[in-house]
């Protein structure tokens, strides 16, 4: 009991320090007043002064393109990392290449956006909107790639074995078989990867260029000259869209996971 009451009080407290302040900032979005800090009553003004700021709308773009084509593209990527780990066993080169998809995870993010900014400039590659998103696509696909291997890692074979046995070609195999088996976790890297494209503003700040300034660097910008409740408003959008799109997912990965257990019952019962 004693033990209980004190992995509930540790929870609680952990959860507090996480969402309290989270929670103030989504409050004070609504606040009338101009003073951040000073209750003057519910308003949406700030809302709308959000939607009529021409910089915050178009930082809020690119942001979106970046994110959806750098998650897009890094999914694709890390899945077939994954597969390679995962199904060619000992290759040559196999060590040096997991240790390319692991080191962004714990490298700096200083350090990650320093090299790509080096590699832009040594390139002669124009910083811009397609420098953020090869970035930004450089270390999410990393985070996808973890998230697809250890599902690979739990993953049955037998029903590829059996569609390879009947005649069906690998790569068909792969898109009927592996890929509807695996896609919550592809879903879930997609989403993850998405997410931390949204929130990045260190290796963002080190590849962007005239035009293609992120909402992380523009809000970071006006933040240093003082919070406003419409940086308060902006804020609490980005966080209702983020958890929108986790419920989402999640419904949609509880579906399919729930039409494979059904597909497999009905093989099953078939089979007998």
């Amino acid at each position: 009991m004693k033990s209980s009451k004190f992995d509930a009080t540790v929870l609680t407290l952990g959860f507090a320090f996480l969402y309290i302040p989270i929670i103030i900032l989504v409050v004070y979005s609504f606040n009338a007043s101009r003073l951040v800090t000073v209750w003057g009553g519910f308003s949406l003004h700030w809302y709308r002064t959000v939607w009529s700021n021409q910089g915050l709308m178009d930082a809020a773009w690119v942001t979106a393109r970046v994110g959806l084509l750098s998650a897009t593209i890094g999914t694709v990527l890390g899945t077939l990392a994954a597969l390679a780990l995962v199904r060619y066993g000992r290759f040559p080169g196999r060590m040096l290449f997991s240790g390319m998809i692991y080191a962004p995870l714990v490298m700096p993010e200083v350090i990650t956006g320093l090299s790509l900014l080096l590699l832009f400039v040594a390139a002669g590659i124009d910083r811009g909107f397609w420098t953020v998103t090869i970035a930004h696509t450089t270390f999410t696909m990393c985070y996808v790639a973890i998230v697809v291997q250890s599902r690979l890692l739990t993953f049955d074979r037998s029903l590829e074995e059996a569609a390879l046995d009947l005649g069906s070609p690998p790569v068909k195999t792969f898109f009927t078989i592996t890929l509807p088996l695996i896609l919550p976790a592809v879903l879930a890297g997609w989403m993850l990867a998405f997410t931390l494209s949204l929130d990045d503003l260190v290796i963002a700040s080190f590849t962007t260029g005239p035009g293609a300034t992120t909402l992380p660097i523009k809000i970071y910008s006006q933040v240093r000259l003082g919070v406003t409740p419409e940086i308060n408003a902006i804020c609490t959008i980005l966080i209702g869209l983020v958890t929108l799109g986790v419920i989402v997912t999640s419904i949609s990965m509880k579906r399919t996971e729930l039409r494979r257990i059904r597909d497999e019952h009905v093989a099953a019962r078939n089979a007998t």
